[in-house]
């Protein structure tokens, strides 16, 4: 009986089996750091190193190193922020929504997404932290008791608000992706040869054996993360928006905001996410495994998304036109034909028009294409965040106060060196983890695999023997209910 779909796509191909799975996915995690990895690793440390020099400039001689001035008070530290956020909105989507959702395609890419999620967060965390220029006394922001003195945590401000939210998300994401690692570590554990290996993957795997009542465990808590992480895709990047939503500055006070940035984050997200995994499937030779349907279903709603997004900056032009408020309607204006019409060009030529180039099938399965895509969007939604920041401020309402806004050094330095803090997390995830979650993808190759996956391994010379896998009562995604036994212990 045959259970691959006649309308579908596979999600895994080569035929694979479940002794393929394991060995494919812990190659790297076994094997010795190959030269790519070394020479990607250097260039991560170096630009970290860059980044620790712009941290030091900054905690040392304080954020006069920045580019602000009395008009732009923020520039390229918010700017930085929300874009870090927002890139971290995808992993979350992946886990958890489409998880909810049972759609099984996101068991290949969902482990990296994860990661970057957390990296993501790590980076971003960094910016207001420094940008309060005494960044060893930000513990004040928190709600204290009076015995420390008069401190006062203004719970009105969006300011704290991101602060509960950020570390709220972070602190479910980190579980979330934790969880998930568990069933692996084991795997890794049991195929362990060193005994400094064998003992750091049996702490990892919390004394994992693959037992009917730990996948129920697993089963449970998987949904119930996912069912917490759901509402945080919402609301994270909603309030992230409130810091300008409840402000009165022309620009920023607007209700679309919320809706409009979610959309966003999940748009450059998705972007972030398709650079990484582009890259990882080449470098690990995972090609069976990140495919190109998983490249082409990422594509339409990265497309969705950026339309969602160009929607939303026609709708801000609409509301400043139909207001009536002078103030509105100028700095709208001004960010298309003002002194910063370049960044205003580059947001909308990267957000809009280029991602409308999914349309085509062609362009939806090409790797190359798809990986300039990526990249143009991520960089599109940089440009948006530094024009809804740095144009709505650098012309107040008095022509006196107008500023513009020149990046120094150091904010250059910030900003690439907190690319190679995430590079050099991910690069060491990417060798130590599996990057690839080999029990979910285990439990979709009966849908994927002519005749169901068999258990072929050394033991059998890798030719199939007599018991294939009858197709098992359906559960959750990322969820082996019909697998409790862990195969690859006995190999």
């Amino acid at each position: 009986m045959q259970h691959i779909s006649a309308v579908r796509e596979p999600l895994v191909t080569g035929g694979k089996t479940y002794h393929d799975v394991t060995q494919d996915v812990c190659r790297q995690v076994e094997a010795a750091p190959n030269i790519r990895w070394m020479a990607a690793f250097s260039v991560a440390l170096f630009f970290l190193g860059v980044f620790f020099y712009s941290v030091y400039r900054t905690v040392w001689f304080g954020i006069g190193e920045w580019g602000l001035n009395k008009t732009v008070g923020w520039a390229w530290d918010i700017t930085n922020f929300v874009w870090w956020v927002g890139i971290g909105h995808a992993g979350t989507l992946i886990s958890a929504v489409l998880l909810l959702f049972r759609q099984r395609w996101r068991s290949s890419i969902n482990r990296a997404a994860e990661a970057m999620t957390i990296f993501a967060v790590i980076c971003a965390g960094q910016f207001p932290i420094l940008h309060m220029g005494r960044p060893w006394l930000g513990w004040w922001v928190l709600p204290l008791q009076n015995t420390f003195g008069s401190l006062w945590a203004n719970f009105n401000s969006p300011l704290l608000w991101d602060v509960f939210a950020i570390s709220t998300y972070f602190s479910v994401s980190l579980v979330f992706w934790y969880t998930g690692l568990i069933p692996d570590f084991a795997t890794i554990r049991d195929r362990a040869k060193g005994k400094i290996a064998k003992f750091s993957y049996s702490m990892l795997s919390f004394n994992w054996r693959g037992s009917a009542k730990h996948w129920s465990r697993y089963e449970t808590v998987s949904l119930i993360l996912a069912g917490i992480s759901t509402p945080l895709v919402l609301s994270v990047h909603t309030i992230v928006s409130m810091d300008f939503a409840t402000s009165v500055v022309p620009g920023w006070h607007t209700t679309i905001f919320p809706p409009y940035f979610v959309a966003g984050a999940i748009f450059s997200g998705f972007a972030m996410v398709l650079t990484l995994m582009l890259i990882t499937r080449v470098v690990f030779k995972l090609e069976d495994y990140i495919t190109l349907e998983h490249i082409a279903l990422m594509n339409k709603i990265m497309m969705v998304t950026g339309s969602i997004v160009g929607v939303a900056y026609i709708t801000e032009f609409f509301i400043a036109w139909y207001s009536q408020v002078e103030y509105e309607q100028y700095c709208f204006l001004n960010r298309a034909t003002g002194p910063y019409w370049w960044a205003y060009l580059s947001m909308m030529s990267c957000n809009v028009l280029s991602p409308q180039m999914v349309w085509f099938r062609r362009i939806r399965y090409s790797i190359t294409m798809t990986f300039i895509l990526s990249i143009i969007v991520n960089i599109g939604m940089w440009f948006e965040r530094f024009v809804i920041i740095v144009s709505s401020l650098h012309r107040d309402y008095l022509p006196s106060s107008w500023a513009m806004f020149s990046p120094t050094i150091i904010d250059v330095g910030m900003y690439v060196g907190s690319i190679g803090l995430f590079f050099t997390l991910f690069l060491l995830f990417a060798k130590f983890f599996p990057v690839i979650n080999m029990a979910e993808v285990k439990t979709i190759l009966k849908y994927t695999v002519n005749n169901g996956p068999t258990y072929g391994g050394p033991n059998n010379g890798g030719q199939p023997i007599t018991r294939t896998a009858a197709p098992a009562p359906y559960s959750t995604p990322g969820v082996p209910a019909s697998a409790p036994v862990n195969y690859d212990k006995h190999e």
